[in-house]
């Protein structure tokens, strides 16, 4: 095994090295979707086993992103202070035991636990390597970057659908947890070997620019930040927990799936979302060159994702596996903001604007997933069956996808120079 790659000139990576720490940091990513996916294949093990209804289904869901964004503040600013190597290896540390608490869990209390912890372990696996990226490649190779991270993420959640159904007569859903303690453990081993080490620099500021070294209150008051807010919270948080959650049981409760058919959509829905994020990867540095704006390409395509809601909720059975992709792949739209976001601010705060922005992020997909699972039980109050409650919980989730949308919009435009763009 070779040492760390070095840097080509500055902070600038080699292009052989680049490809080594992107792999590196792919590997770990991959796993991290893998947990966050997985219960989604195992729900219906989960609930007989657990005896657990639709709102304990959407909180242990949401548990891990509840983790998730409890640690995106602190995270931030020791990616700023001490960088992407250091940080991720202590967190998945985290992980590990995670990991190995949900395959000793006997209880729905102690699988949530788990589930918060696990949540919190894996939190630096994306923002970490994008912290880096801000510095170690060039503004097009980053969006490339970021779209072929979540491709590898999406593999990730491929891998916790129809694989994970197959392993489980074998392994059992413990054994399958006790599986991916070992195998972080091992991604932790090829980032210390070739990750390389931070080197901190001092911030170069304009005239009249806040120091970015003083927290977060300069992100949270940046309009640009502040623009996309909305729709990371309920379009991209929303996006993921239908991913991640809500089309299993949708398919199971209301399209008449068996867990195995059901199984079998969640691969088709991932390796739908794996392809698009691959696709943006490659036509992102194009993009780019010709002067289109990542705002620009969620004001134009966003809207489509609303039309594919609308057709889920108006045919209830009839709506499969397919229109939940289509709902899923036609959402990548607002993926373009997370890398916007951290090219907008200056680069020794890119751990900040990343975490905070994920902290939005994350912070929509546990309210949406346990929301969802509340609003199902709730929606009793009305004596209406099942498959009723389900398509009113996702019609409520859609009108607030549109109202996200509108506020992004209104900020979007009220922005200088955006009426003459």
């Amino acid at each position: 095994m070779t040492s760390a790659p070095t840097h080509a000139s500055g902070d600038a990576l080699a292009t052989r090295a680049a490809v080594i720490v992107f792999l590196t940091f792919a590997i770990a990513y991959f796993f991290s979707a893998l947990v966050r996916a997985i219960t989604a294949t195992l729900s219906p093990t989960l609930s007989l086993e657990l005896d657990l209804n639709a709102g304990d289904l959407g909180l242990l869901a949401g548990g891990y992103f509840l983790g998730f964004a409890m640690t995106q503040l602190p995270l931030g600013n020791w990616l700023d202070r001490h960088g992407p190597r250091k940080v991720i290896l202590a967190f998945l540390a985290v992980a590990v035991v995670g990991c190995m608490a949900f395959a000793l869990a006997t209880s729905f209390s102690g699988l949530l636990a788990a589930r918060v912890l696990t949540g919190m372990g894996v939190s630096a696996c994306l923002m970490a390597p994008l912290t880096g990226f801000r510095r170690w490649l060039t503004p097009a190779t980053q969006l490339r970057a970021n779209s072929w991270m979540l491709m590898t993420g999406s593999l990730g959640m491929v891998a916790a659908t129809l694989p994970v159904q197959w392993l489980m007569p074998y392994t059992g859903w413990r054994g399958m947890f006790w599986m991916l303690a070992g195998l972080i453990a091992l991604s932790m081993v090829g980032i210390a070997l070739m990750v390389p080490r931070w080197r901190q620099e001092a911030p170069v500021l304009t005239q009249g620019q806040p120091s970015p070294s003083k927290g977060y209150g300069f992100i949270w008051r940046n309009p640009y930040f502040r623009q996309m807010l909305p729709i990371g919270f309920v379009n991209y948080g929303g996006m993921v927990a239908v991913q991640t959650l809500w089309a299993g049981p949708w398919m199971v409760k209301v399209a008449g799936y068996t867990p195995q058919q059901a199984a079998a959509g969640l691969f088709g829905i991932n390796l739908s979302m794996l392809c698009t994020f691959w696709l943006w990867g490659v036509v992102n540095p194009h993009l780019a060159r010709r002067g289109l704006k990542p705002e620009q390409l969620i004001a134009w395509g966003l809207p489509s994702s609303f039309v594919v809601l609308i057709a889920i909720v108006w045919l209830g059975a009839g709506a499969g596996w397919e229109l939940w992709a289509l709902f899923c792949v036609t959402s990548t739209f607002v993926s373009l903001s997370q890398p916007a976001v951290a090219l907008a601010l200056p680069p020794e705060a890119a751990g900040r604007a990343l975490s905070a922005y994920n902290l939005a992020i994350f912070g929509g997909v546990f309210g949406v997933q346990w929301g969802i699972g509340l609003l199902i039980e709730a929606l009793t109050v009305f004596g209406w069956s099942e498959p009723v409650r389900y398509r009113g919980a996702i019609a409520f989730f859609g009108v607030c996808c549109v109202f996200a949308y509108l506020a992004f919009w209104r900020a979007w435009r009220a922005r200088p120079g955006v009426q003459a763009s």
